[in-house]
């Protein structure tokens, strides 16, 4: 998937997070599964869908951030199984940003405006089946002064939010 579709797709989920219950009537919440929520936006250009989740856990307890994890669906841009991450600040870009459930590690190879996506559709299609299976995903990153964070995501709920997420761009 390009940068440019991610960007757009970025700035869309952060649009509808940050700025949902002001337009409430143009993000619908589709159901809350567990841990996850299903939404979806329509917008001119067409439908976005997403199942999104908040940390369960973060780590250092002292720095409450609004961190947030994303599968999205934008089918009249082409964009599907898109992974995404937000910690609630700017990545620090000389250190990775990674997510693990049992013992498979994930790498996040873009990092833009507090957002992270892997840019290989395969592997999010490798992560995505982990988290069906999985009960959780750490996700480590590293703020600007180097610092790392590492926020814990329950998987609960996570393959019916996605289902219904991907039926609703379907």
């Amino acid at each position: 998937m390009s940068l440019v579709k991610k960007i757009i797709t970025f700035f869309t989920i952060l649009f509808l997070t940050s700025f949902g219950q002001l337009h409430a009537q143009e993000v619908k919440k589709i159901g809350k599964y567990k841990d996850w929520e299903a939404m979806v936006v329509s917008e001119e250009s067409g439908k976005v869908c997403f199942a999104q989740s908040s940390p369960i856990l973060q780590a250092p307890k002292s720095n409450k951030r609004d961190a947030k994890l994303f599968v999205a669906f934008r089918p009249n841009k082409s964009i599907t199984n898109e992974v995404s991450v937000t910690p609630g600040y700017e990545f620090n870009k000389s250190n990775s940003v990674t997510a693990t459930s049992g013992k498979n590690k994930f790498k996040f190879d873009i990092k833009e405006q507090g957002f992270a996506w892997i840019a290989d559709n395969k592997i999010e299609l490798k992560m995505i089946k982990q988290m069906r299976k999985g009960s959780r995903l750490m996700v480590t990153g590293y703020n600007q002064k180097g610092s790392q964070t590492i926020d814990h995501y329950s998987l609960l709920g996570f393959t019916k939010a996605y289902n219904a997420s991907r039926k609703a761009c379907s």
